[in-house]
């Protein structure tokens, strides 16, 4: 199983782990469609009021897409439409107005951020750190600039877009920018994540979903607007595979800073 889920009937709080650690949650194709799947379900789960997403391992909360999973996914012949397996794994994609709460230990990176900019709030631990490497391995950062775009100031979210892999917001600077609503000790985010969401489980259900839905409509507008163009930018942006697949080929550990 790459989705793992639980249940506390007493609390009414779920939480839902991508569970492939050993390759940092890196999302392949089985995981995409059982994310997609676990949301529409949860819709339909009156026992369920709030959700925590979080990752395995304590490595990464996600490092994005699985890069074989990428060479699987047939694409439309023009530029003008492109076909994204990242786009439906969100909570918000799948029609789920139930409150989720992203608790981040690791890397956050890539494709993660379709599921942080779906997510109500985010908790990580002090050695959480967020970037984004669509640049640095010749690739247009359309969908996961957008999302972040509408969580942090307008210079943080395009600084990490165009500084790619070197350089890594730090859980600190990520919380003084807006991203992360709470920074714990190391190991400490989902539980902290768990106590938030057993309060908001606890308070009226219909009144959380309307608040919900009243946050998110300060922003959707913008937001629906903006992804629009992503296709296209992405359509004509990123490099050929064979180049992009000879820029993974020569990565380095390391030879990023955070900040």
């Amino acid at each position: 199983m790459t989705v793992r889920l639980t249940t506390d009937k007493d609390t009414g709080v779920a939480l839902l782990t991508l569970d492939r650690p050993e390759k940092l949650n890196a999302i392949d194709a089985d995981m995409a469609e059982r994310l997609g799947r676990t949301w529409r379900e949860l819709r339909f789960d009156d026992t369920v009021r709030a959700v925590v997403v979080t990752g395995a391992g304590g490595r990464a909360f996600c490092t994005g897409l699985d890069r074989d999973t990428a060479a699987e996914v047939p694409q439309p012949g023009s530029p003008y439409s492109i076909d994204d397996p990242l786009l439906a794994i969100g909570p918000k994609a799948n029609d789920l107005w139930k409150p989720v709460i992203a608790a981040v230990e690791g890397m956050a990176c890539g494709g993660a951020f379709y599921l942080l900019g779906e997510t109500e709030f985010v908790i990580a631990g002090s050695t959480a750190t967020f970037f984004d490497p669509h640049t640095t391995y010749g690739m247009v950062s359309a969908f996961e600039s957008i999302l972040m775009a509408q969580r942090m100031p307008f210079g943080e979210a395009t600084r990490m877009a165009l500084m790619g892999t070197a350089e890594r917001m730090s859980a600190r600077r990520a919380y003084e920018v807006g991203l992360v609503s709470e920074v714990t000790e190391p190991g400490e985010a989902v539980a902290a994540a768990l106590r938030c969401a057993e309060v908001v489980a606890g308070c009226p259900t219909q009144a959380v979903q309307g608040t919900v839905r009243a946050c998110w409509a300060a922003q959707e507008a913008a937001r629906t607007h903006a992804l629009t163009h992503a296709p296209h930018l992405i359509s004509l942006g990123n490099l050929p595979a064979d180049r992009q697949s000879g820029l993974f080929a020569g990565r380095r550990p390391g030879g990023f800073r955070v900040r």
